[in-house]
């Protein structure tokens, strides 16, 4: 190709970057579907005083012009480098306005406390960020999917998978003029308006369910056992057999149908209430500590006496607190199984464990959910 022609190319790029606002498709496979017909889409929610757009399942924080992810990061209340990795980021990476990140965990308020702090309303030394209080609005109607990037995938095959258009993938997730998207990026699908204007959550592909069969619900009938008819023309005299009855079934073996386990075994020396937000669990010096249920470890952080605590986040948004330990044995981010060994009571006198038991911010009598 001539010299002159290599610039005119190079100079016509940029505006080729400015027509992504007619949809202009470069993704160029030879099956691609156009765009351009994709369902309309109603306005992405306006975030809140620091960014944050709260739906019931997950929260995006929504940057603002020269926005670094660390600044993002210290406005919404997380740790910069867990909210850069679960995006695919670098701390000092700048941000374009209205780009959108996804955040790995939810933050309780508009302004943020670090999750470290949840654990600070019974253990007064534990570290915890300062923010405005208040819980953040969840907002209203349908709740829009949330896709993470695959390899290979674009911002426009997103589109069509979703049956959206490009542009509203575009302004929903503030893409660039590019369009480029990232491996591993989360990307919010716009949520389509509609016969009579109704904003409604575009569906993932291959969402439809197949109906249960009726059995799998309600057992069919037990079958009829059919009288034995006497031959024709002569009466039956065999006496009526007795029934056997059926064979003792030994019982099943009881299962606790509590929502956790001790994660101690030992007697609770102080309860629940008059200004303790746990239990005190009762325990030699070096017992292992295990885990009261299923979860993720969400927090280890320590007093200003350097004992650790031990943050683990279950379903239902319950958190399970561990203090006064040592010998911690798991990490920040790692998946846990209920009765897994966390860590051992730490040294007192008496030795003991603090056990807590929180939903989200408030602390609830640990006793109910154990055994």
């Amino acid at each position: 190709m001539p010299r002159a022609s290599l610039i005119a190319s190079a100079l016509c790029l940029p505006l080729l970057a400015g027509c992504v606002g007619s949809d202009l498709d470069f993704d160029l496979r030879p099956d691609r579907i156009s765009t351009r017909a994709g369902a309309a889409a109603a306005e992405r929610p306006t975030p809140d005083a620091s960014g944050l757009i709260t739906y019931d399942s997950y929260q995006v924080a929504v940057a603002r012009r020269g926005d670094t992810v660390a600044d993002v990061a210290a406005r919404v209340g997380i740790d910069a480098e867990e909210l850069a990795s679960f995006n695919a980021r670098e701390t000092t990476d700048v941000l374009r306005a209205d780009e959108l990140l996804a955040l790995p965990r939810r933050v309780g308020t508009s302004g943020g406390t670090d999750i470290a702090s949840i654990a600070s309303g019974a253990i007064d030394a534990a570290e915890a960020r300062e923010g405005p209080s208040g819980p953040a609005a969840v907002q209203p109607g349908q709740e829009p999917v949330r896709h993470r990037v695959g390899r290979g995938e674009t911002a426009y095959s997103i589109a069509r998978l979703y049956n959206v258009s490009v542009r509203s993938l575009a302004e929903w997730n503030g893409l660039g003029p590019d369009l480029s998207v990232r491996e591993n990026q989360h990307l919010i699908i716009p949520l389509v308006v509609e016969d009579g204007g109704t904003p409604a959550s575009a569906s993932p592909p291959g969402s439809t369910v197949a109906p249960l069969p009726p059995s799998s619900a309600t057992p069919l009938p037990e079958p009829i056992q059919q009288a034995t008819l006497p031959a024709s023309g002569t009466e039956s005299t065999a006496p009526e057999a007795e029934p056997t009855p059926p064979a003792a079934q030994p019982d099943p073996p009881e299962q606790s149908s509590a929502r956790f386990s001790m994660p101690v075994s030992g007697s609770i020396i102080r309860p629940f209430g008059n200004g303790n937000e746990g239990i005190d669990i009762g325990a030699a010096t070096g017992t292992p500590v295990s885990a009261a249920a299923d979860g993720e470890v969400a927090a280890i952080t320590r007093d200003t006496d350097q004992i650790p605590i031990l943050v683990v986040r279950h379903a239902d948004g319950l958190l399970s607190v561990y203090a006064n330990i040592r010998n911690i044995t798991v990490s920040r981010g790692d998946s846990v199984t209920r009765g897994q060994t966390l860590a051992e009571v730490g040294p007192g006198d008496p030795s003991f464990l603090h056990f807590e038991v929180r939903r989200g911010f408030e602390a609830v009598d640990p006793t109910q959910y154990l055994p």
